[in-house]
């Protein structure tokens, strides 16, 4: 489905509800799985989650979880020390160039027994779940923290716990804390000190209800919207001020763009400011590089110029999302640049009309370059990939008066 996006309004006022945090629901499905009497609400209607869910309740020897990366790290940990169960995980051609290996090691570390049905590195990967007694894991910290993760949420129900060194500079800390928060909500005793994580054993947990906080990466999309309008004002629910996701970074780096947020009752107000001057930017994203592609965009259609670094672990998300946007910025009129961990936006004036943007199976790419629309009608292409993390985007669009015609 290739949609044709414009708009005629550019004063954004309007009320969204934004579906639960994927990151958030992939955590506590998985703590659901190993400690049933906890109870879930808020849950994400995405793809992802609902690949997760059906997989830890299911009871196939094949799991195929499609596109789903969050849920093939998790259940890879989940799977593996399922004592007694075998499974071959696999998913889509793009999750089979996705690597796997530092989590298998570290699993192996374990005494976990995982094998490679085809490339060694890669998904598919067989496991064959077993009782774990060995406690210490060492992996370097600059990979992706689902990787770490995924050993942070398994390892409560490991018989001696779980000590994990991070050799390095540790990258994408925030989704660490998250984790680790979670765990700490259900009374599991965990340590953070240095570049040592430890996860103490527990047996049970108290029965208990889990309110998962609306996406801050979904949020990302009406942030740029309301930089990019003339005039706007949106609320968003159910946001904390004080949230566990990182992307709630959103606020001071949008700051600089022009939109002032406020807190009330577990919403979230956006305003663009009046007569806001701007300046090229220059973001550190280490922590929260799945807003990238929203940040450049943003940039292009204000028309000034970006510096983004820290962005290396996107190169091995759905597609490579660095040269993905060096194309498809290209395609609009954009002078940029990318390496391995940055990329680098000239300020220009000037965006073409009427391009047809690829998305690559990549719902991030879908919606982060939506809000051009505001400038210039855009073509997103394939844009029914926004289902794997927000399937009422194109919706809530809607609501906000953009034209939106299927081509």
């Amino acid at each position: 489905m290739n949609l044709l996006l414009q708009t005629t309004q550019h004063n954004l006022q309007g009320q969204i509800a934004v579906t639960g945090s994927k990151s958030e629901t992939n955590r506590l499905l998985l703590l659901k799985a190993l400690f049933p009497n906890i109870t879930l609400s808020n849950t994400s209607n995405s793809d992802d989650s609902e690949v997760m869910q059906k997989a830890l309740i299911g009871n196939d020897e094949i799991v195929d979880i499609h596109h789903a990366g969050t849920a093939m790290r998790f259940l890879t940990a989940y799977f593996a020390v399922n004592e007694g169960r075998e499974v071959v995980m696999t998913g889509s051609s793009r999750m089979q160039e996705r690597p796997i290996k530092i989590l298998v090691e570290a699993l192996g570390q374990l005494g976990v027994e995982i094998s490679y049905e085809k490339e060694e590195g890669y998904p598919p990967i067989r496991i064959k779940g077993k009782k774990v007694t060995s406690s210490k894991v060492t992996l370097a910290a600059n990979v992706s923290s689902q990787y770490i993760s995924a050993l942070l949420l398994v390892a409560s129900k490991l018989e001696n716990g779980l000590e994990l060194t991070l050799e390095g500079e540790i990258t994408s800390i925030p989704y660490i804390k998250m984790t680790l928060a979670l765990l700490k909500d259900l009374d599991i005793q965990t340590s953070f000190d240095g570049n040592v994580i430890k996860v103490y054993p527990k047996a049970e947990v108290v029965s208990k209800e889990m309110v998962v906080e609306s996406d801050w990466s979904s949020a990302s999309y009406f942030f740029s919207l309301v930089a990019l309008a003339d005039t706007a004002s949106i609320t968003l629910s159910s946001y904390k001020e004080n949230s566990l996701q990182g992307d709630s970074e959103l606020v001071s780096l949008y700051e600089k763009l022009g939109v002032q947020t406020t807190f009330q009752d577990n919403k979230m107000t956006l305003v663009k400011q009046e007569n806001f001057k701007f300046e090229p930017i220059n973001f550190e994203l280490n922590n929260t590089p799945d807003i990238a592609q929203t940040i450049v965009v943003t940039c292009l259609g204000l028309g000034i110029g970006c510096h983004l670094t820290g962005l290396h672990t996107l190169k091995i998300k759905e597609t490579d999302r660095l040269e993905a946007l060096r194309i498809e910025l290209t395609k609009l009129g954009a002078n940029i640049s990318v390496t391995n961990d940055s990329l680098t936006l000239t300020a220009s004036d000037n965006i073409n009309h009427n391009v047809k943007i690829a998305t690559y199976n990549d719902h991030r790419m879908a919606m982060a370059f939506a809000p051009l629309a505001l400038k210039v009608p855009i073509i997103i292409e394939n844009a029914e990939v926004v289902s794997k993390s927000y399937p009422d985007f194109w919706n809530d669009l809607k609501a906000l008066d953009f034209q939106i015609s299927e081509l």
